[in-house]
């Protein structure tokens, strides 16, 4: 596909909305049509999703259940958002994708990681980033950030240290295609990191 897929991953309170702002707005300002998008979300019916699997109100869902609403979410996501806006020519950023189910379904819900990548997979068609930036932080510093917490925030600890692990995991079995980056630092020093490496993708697409 002609356009660029870029998406931010990490625990709770480590700033993907600010840094993925960030950078949307960099790349606008040179000259690339942008897509903003997030996971869950996206579409009418992926927002309806959203509501299902992070409300309070649902406390206490089927893990199994919570694995294919953020799947079904994510395959009209793709298929109404990200794959047309890639087809025109459009770099799209996205606030979380698969690798936030791997995490908190596969490795947080023991689920089992490879089984709820391949749902997401199946969801999506296959549809990988091209640049996933994981944004690290200890999740005792990131919950603390967070002062409306939603279903998945609320969760313990031990959880989020999970999901932590996960991410880490995740990256490190595909360097290339990862950049992970301390989200404990400046916010402006973590934006001009990932605006370098990301004009550096854009330059190599060219």
């Amino acid at each position: 596909m002609p356009g660029v897929f870029i998406a931010f991953e990490g625990g709770e309170g480590a700033g993907k909305s600010t840094q993925e702002r960030l950078l949307a707005e960099h790349l606008i300002a040179s000259g690339h049509e942008v897509v903003r998008t997030r996971e869950p979300g996206g579409t009418p019916a992926s927002e309806a999703m959203r509501n299902i699997v992070l409300s309070p109100e649902f406390t206490g869902l089927d893990a199994r259940s919570e694995a294919l609403l953020f799947a079904a979410s994510r395959g009209e996501h793709a298929a109404r958002v990200i794959r047309p806006a890639l087809d025109r020519g459009a770099v799209v950023v996205c606030d979380r994708y698969l690798d936030s189910s791997v995490a908190y379904q596969g490795y947080g819900r023991n689920l089992g990681a490879e089984r709820v990548r391949s749902l997401s997979l199946w969801a999506t068609n296959s549809l990988l980033p091209d640049l996933t930036i994981v944004l690290d932080v200890d999740p005792v510093i990131g919950l603390r950030r967070i002062t409306n917490p939603d279903r998945l925030e609320a969760e313990p600890l031990v959880y989020h240290e999970l999901v932590r692990t996960a991410f880490l995991e995740i990256a490190g079995g595909e360097p290339d295609r990862y950049l992970v980056i301390d989200a404990s630092r400046a916010v402006s020093d973590i934006a001009a990191e990932v605006s370098a490496l990301v004009d550096l993708l854009m330059q190599g697409r060219q």
